[in-house]
């Protein structure tokens, strides 16, 4: 059984919904960043980590990749166009739109207060904003990024997209909306939201 270590209301959850599409079973330990728990496994003490016997695995997307590799499922196998396509949607949602929520939230607790510059949010919605419009433009038929099957970057994105409401961002892009609305509503998803 994996051992999830975070909160639901972080990156944890998208290890969490990939373990539930996946159908395998894990105990997610609640531990908050920077706790001593946490930092004894990730001297970054940053949640999530995932323990597998005696090996801990750090940071969403890596864990993400291994499960969906370990159980041929949610990912195109490695060495193909569909997995070179599929690695490059999941690069640009973390470049451009974790990264810009990332950097609000630093902006807004993460960092000590004599550090953070909150007028840098204004240029990271916009910035996120305009990242929005032009990954809905190759979103294609879908229901999913990748077209029928749901993968690494459709978690990612669906997790962005929902914290980028919660950080009162907000999600412009209609198409987009739809797209998280359609994602919400997964039994895998409502699972990992409940855990």
């Amino acid at each position: 059984m994996y051992q999830v270590y975070g909160v639901v209301a972080s990156r944890a959850f998208r290890v969490l919904w990939m373990l539930e599409e996946l159908g395998q079973p894990y105990e997610l330990i609640q531990t908050g960043p920077r706790s001593d728990e946490i930092l004894a496994l990730n001297p970054l003490g940053k949640i999530p980590a995932m323990r597998e016997g005696d090996t801990v695995l750090t940071d969403s997307t890596a864990i993400m990749t291994y499960l969906a590799d370990k159980h041929g499922e949610c990912t195109y196998p490695a060495g193909t166009l569909e997995r070179a396509k599929q690695d490059a949607f999941t690069i640009e949602i973390i470049d451009e739109f974790d990264a810009a929520l990332w950097g609000a939230a630093k902006h807004s607790f993460v960092l000590p207060e004599d550090k953070r510059q909150p007028e840098i949010k204004a240029t990271l919605k916009w910035e996120f904003a305009r990242s929005e419009a032009r990954i809905a433009d190759r979103m294609g038929e879908g229901p999913f990024l990748m077209g029928e099957r749901l993968t690494i970057p459709d978690i990612i994105l669906t997790h962005c997209l929902g914290w980028a409401i919660a950080a009162k961002f907000g999600v412009s892009d209609p198409r987009l909306s739809a797209y998280l609305d359609r994602n919400k509503v997964r039994d895998a998803y409502k699972r990992a939201r409940g855990a």
